[in-house]
This record gives structure tokens, C-alpha cells and sequence, in this order.
């Protein structure tokens, strides 16, 4: 497979593992251990019974006659937003605890944006009985909330961090420097496919089953494994990269990332990581980056907290360079009118990540005989109070 990883975590050029010194042992370990223990028969026996018992998949893949009806093609809408938690998030972080059991973790770091990476966390760290901290922007922790509520009910020590744009960016850096201060009984649960190999890739397959039951779920409906197109919305990416996964080598299928344009491409308020950034090392891996002439991170912005990250994960950046992605872009308006259309077509509040996948309909021009699928990755009530304002204050 052209898209996959080698075995030095490269996709193409993109990759690696850019890590201290001092992480060497942490990653090393998963280097050598994770494909032996998550394709263990016991190991998958437990995954697969969480998903479905304890997660509530498969969720299910919805036409959404009214949305087709407007675009004038058949839309099926993959019901993520349904997963317990309220995001596909979950799907990783039960194959993550499970990893960091068998290799006798017994305290658990993660970082968050949106906060339902950090929900997702807290959550399965409930379930099994591990202590929890979970990183976050001082910023995201004002406008999510309810999030940040969750988390704390489920037991988990939720730690502002107070550097930089205070946002997923800075977090992850404060997470990165508790792994490096507690190498041996701490695993660190990234939440997108970003970071040093092996987690993009191991992400990337914890998520695949998103990508795994749009084949069956499609077959069984309209008689065919493929759509025309699958359309996702791009942050660091991992409800994409699981959308994509078994479609990779279906060139077939157009492969469609949206990513959080904010105020406008060039406004100097965006979080289009395509198309502003340039080939970098951010957070152990070589990416697409925005960054300034001398390689200074470029803050980003995007109304949705999960989007708001200056990087991409290296898969991504591979799909990108190599053109078998289409990226697009949705401006924090967009965005806004995306979800308020899905919300009166199809009585569906959509999280405000998910909504910049589903402008990338606006974007795109079909033609008979195509058929979508858009990941719909999080439900909104984390993004009410957004919402309400953009009501309030006549936006929409």
C-alpha cells in the first residue's frame, strides 16, 4: 500500500520521529511493542467488545434526504456524533488504554483542544481505574466548558496551559514535558494522528473503523463498497485519516479534507495548514507547519476549537503533496451556516469541526451517479454556547 507507513514512520517524506533524548525509552517502546500487542487475539477480542458494548458501534451511516435533495447528489452522513462521548474520539482512546495496560502504564497524560479528546480520555480512564491529567489551553477551557465539567466528574485533573496562543498547540507542548518528566509509569494518549512514529499510524488504526463500516454499511445499501467521495474535516486529522483509511488505494474515491480557513486564508487568523504552511518539525514529526521565515510556529485560529492547530498529521501532509487528497477550506462563517443548514434540513446539530466537512459540499461539483459519505465526527452541544451567540448577534 503507496499510503502506508514504513517502518520508519514516513509517509513519503512526512514523519519520523523528532523526539529529546530523553523520550527515546517512552517511543522506543511503542515502536518495538504496538503491532505485536493490538493485533494480540486477546487484545482485539477486548477492543472489539468495548467498541461495540461500551462505545455503541457501529453508528449507523444515515441518508440525508433533505441535505441530497439540496446538493443533488445522494448524501450519507457516518454518525460519529453518536459514539459515547459525542465524537469519534472514543474509538482511539479504548485501543490506547488497553495498549498502555498490557504495558503496565498506570498513569495516563493527554492533551485536548475541543475537549472531547480529553473527555474521551477521562472516560476510558474511568472505566479502568487509571489516574487521568489532561492538558488543555487556558483559552479552550473558557469556550468548552462543558467539557472541562465532564472531565472533571469523571475523575480526571484537568491542567491549563498558560503559554502561547493558550490553545491544543501549548497543551500538547505542557503534555509532551510531563511525559519527558515521568518516563516509566506514564503513557501519553495523543488524540489526533500527529506526534512521533508510531502514532500516527497507530491512531490512524485505532480510527479505521470508521473507513471499515462505510464499506459494509454502503454495500449493504446501495449494493457498492465505494463512494465517489468521502469528505472529513482536517485539524490534525484523525477522524479523516479513519474515514480514508480503506480507501486509500481506491483512487476511485475522492478523498476530501476541510480544513478551518478562520477569518479568511489570508487574513492572519486561520488554521489552513495546506495552505499556508511549509514542510517543518512540529511536535516529533515532519509535516506541513505554518510557520514564520526563520521557523517560528504561526499561531493559528479557527472557531472550533479542534481545528485550531498550526500542523497537519504526516498522512495528511503525504495525501496533500501527493495530490490523492483534495483539501479544501471553511471559513469560521461557513462553518457556522453549515451547521445551521444540517441543523434545519435534518434536525442533526453537528460540533463545529464536523460542520467545516460539511461545507466542503458547497465546494465541490458532482455529477450523476456520485454518491457521499461525510464523516459527521462530533455532535454540538459542546459548541452551544457558539451557537447561541452567532443567533444573538444575528450571524446567521
Amino acid at each position: 500500500m503507496k499510503f502506508s507507513v514504513n517502518e520508519h514512520g514516513y509517509y513519503g517524506e512526512f514523519g519520523g520521529a523528532y523526539i529529546p533524548e530523553m523520550l527515546h525509552p517512552n517511543v522506543e517502546e511503542l515502536q518495538e511493542k504496538y503491532l505485536d500487542i493490538i493485533y494480540d487475539e486477546s487484545f482485539q477480542k477486548e477492543f472489539q467488545n468495548l467498541l461495540q458494548d461500551y462505545a455503541g458501534r457501529e453508528t449507523p451511516l444515515y441518508h440525508a434526504k433533505r441535505l441530497s435533495e439540496k446538493y443533488g447528489v445522494p448524501v450519507y452522513l457516518k454518525r460519529e456524533d453518536l459514539c459515547h462521548t459525542g465524537a469519534h474520539k472514543v474509538n482511539n482512546t479504548i485501543g490506547q488504554i488497553l495498549l498502555a495496560q498490557r504495558l503496565g502504564k498506570k498513569r495516563i497524560i493527554a492533551e485536548t483542544g475541543a475537549g472531547q479528546h480529553g473527555v474521551a480520555t477521562a472516560t476510558v480512564c474511568a472505566l479502568k481505574g487509571l489516574e487521568c491529567i489532561v492538558y488543555m489551553g487556558e483559552k479552550d477551557i473558557e469556550r468548552q466548558a462543558p467539557n472541562v465539567a465532564r472531565m472533571k466528574m469523571l475523575g480526571a485533573t484537568v491542567v491549563p496551559a498558560t503559554s502561547g496562543s493558550k490553545t491544543l498547540k501549548d497543551a500538547t507542548n505542557e503534555a509532551i514535558r510531563d511525559w519527558i518528566n515521568n518516563p516509566v509509569d506514564t503513557h501519553y494518549i495523543i488524540g489526533s494522528v500527529v506526534g512521533p512514529h508510531p502514532y500516527p499510524d497507530m491512531v490512524a488504526r485505532f480510527q479505521s473503523v470508521i473507513s471499515k463500516e462505510i464499506k459494509e454499511q454502503l454495500k449493504e445499501k446501495i449494493g457498492t463498497e465505494l463512494p465517489s467521495h468521502v469528505i472529513a474535516c482536517v485539524g490534525g486529522g484523525s477522524n479523516a485519516a479513519g474515514a480514508f483509511y480503506h480507501f486509500l488505494d481506491d483512487e476511485q474515491v475522492q478523498l476530501v479534507a476541510v480544513e478551518a480557513a478562520g477569518c479568511g486564508i489570508n487574513s492572519g487568523m486561520s488554521a489552513a495548514t495546506t495552505q499556508l504552511g511549509k514542510p517543518g518539525i512540529l511536535h516529533g514529526s515532519k509535516s506541513y507547519v505554518m510557520q514564520t521565515e526563520d521557523g517560528q510556529v504561526v499561531e493559528p485560529h479557527s472557531i472550533s476549537a479542534g481545528l485550531d492547530y498550526p500542523g497537519i498529521g504526516p498522512l495528511h501532509a503525504h495525501l496533500y503533496k501527493t495530490g490523492r487528497g483534495t483539501f479544501l477550506s471553511a471559513t469560521d462563517k461557513e462553518a457556522l451556516e453549515a451547521a445551521f443548514e444540517l441543523a434545519k434540513l435534518e434536525g442533526i446539530i453537528p460540533a463545529l469541526e464536523s460542520s467545516h466537512a460539511l461545507y466542503g459540499l458547497n465546494k465541490l461539483q458532482f455529477k450523476k451517479g456520485d454518491v457521499v459519505v461525510v464523516c459527521l465526527s462530533g455532535r454540538g452541544d459542546k459548541d452551544m454556547a457558539t451557537y447561541m451567540k452567532a443567533m444573538d448577534t444575528n450571524k446567521i
